[in-house]
């Protein structure tokens, strides 16, 4: 097992409630399975995951051997060795994921299922602007062949929110799907009046992403039984136990990241668990670069259903550690058909 600690930063810096995001740190992971070297990514993001020191510490101590007696990769997997490191654990069991399906001579996504996808469609995401500028946003990324659009909320009153997406809707027609995501920012009677004003003017939402705090399980349940409109949860995975979000019925759609739920196979997992409780699952990353969102991509691609996901996200930073044989194009990316993730680790660890 082999460790390569890196940066990259942002075009410009993002701004979240837990203040901006200039630079993502993190680790490359190689490991040696079956005949092949994997690779995979940890990039943590403190409120997600754990923070980069604990994660830096997580595979060293494991690349070591320390952490347990007989400590190897594919058995911290299961033995709890990094329980409390999620982006630590979505490292190496992408790599290890990584290292069977090149073992395979198969791309990743097709060696986790049989009938995986080819290409997936993404969504484009749209700040916090007035409805001039998000108009405007909104109809690049229609031109460049998005298809489903994500408008961030919360910020503002929800007239002025409700106001931008007419506008946004007014722009792009009925056939463009669309999304708000409220990050959090609302208690329920805002989050209910949001909701009203945007039934009343059929702005037929895809769904509305998280609109309450993150451990606020029972309102978003409320939401869901008293509105049309589909309510997704995000941050609640990372807050509470993601099966106990999954049991309150409180969502119809669960917005899963890779690295903060802790690797692809949990992903699967949680995905396959949805579908019985008749909830979707979408696919996003955590501001990554190019080895975790190839990544998910792959595990996006291994998901049955048609919901665009959350993956164009290379275009916000300044540099990347390769070329991204995944780009975004007409609003769709097209997973690699290497085995594998489709990337070189040679490259990445000269």
């Amino acid at each position: 097992m082999r460790l390569r600690e890196f940066a990259v930063d942002l075009e410009t810096p993002l701004s979240t409630a837990k203040g901006d995001i200039e630079r993502r740190e993190g680790l490359l992971v190689a490991v040696d399975v079956a005949g092949e070297t994997g690779v995979g990514e940890a990039t943590p993001l403190p409120g997600w995951t754990e923070s980069l020191a604990d994660c830096r510490d997580a595979l060293a101590d494991l690349a070591e051997g320390d952490a347990v007696a007989d400590a190897n990769p594919e058995s911290a997997l299961e033995d709890g060795t990094l329980a409390d490191a999620p982006a630590a654990r979505h490292a190496v069991s992408l790599a290890v994921s990584d290292a069977r399906a090149r073992a395979a001579d198969r791309p990743l996504a097709a060696s986790l299922a049989t009938d995986s996808h080819t290409s997936l469609p993404v969504n484009a995401t749209l700040g916090d602007d007035g409805p001039e500028a998000t108009v405007e946003a909104a109809e690049t990324a229609v031109e460049s062949g998005y298809d489903c659009l994500k408008l961030k909320v919360g910020a503002r009153d929800p007239t002025d929110d409700v106001a931008r997406l007419r506008a946004v809707r007014e722009a792009v027609g009925p056939d463009v799907s669309l999304r708000a995501d409220a990050n959090a920012a609302w208690d329920r009677w805002t989050a209910d009046r949001f909701l009203d004003s945007v039934e009343e003017r059929d702005l037929d939402l895809d769904y509305l992403e998280q609109p309450l705090p993150a451990d606020e399980l029972d309102g978003h349940a409320v939401l869901r039984r008293l509105h049309d409109t589909p309510i997704a949860l995000d941050e609640s995975l990372a807050a509470v136990p993601p099966q106990r979000a999954l049991a309150s019925n409180a969502a119809d759609v669960l917005v899963c990241k890779p690295m903060a739920l802790g690797g692809p196979d949990r992903v699967r997992d949680l995905a396959a668990r949805a579908r019985d409780a008749g909830v979707d699952v979408v696919v996003t990353t955590t501001i990554d670069a190019v080895v975790a969102r190839l990544g998910a991509l792959h595990v996006a691609a291994s998901l049955p259903g048609d919901r665009a996901h959350g993956l164009a996200t290379a275009s916000l930073l300044d540099s990347d550690l390769a070329v991204d044989p995944a780009p975004v194009r007409e609003g769709r990316m097209r997973v690699p058909e290497a085995p594998g993730l489709g990337i070189d680790v040679s490259a990445l660890f000269s």
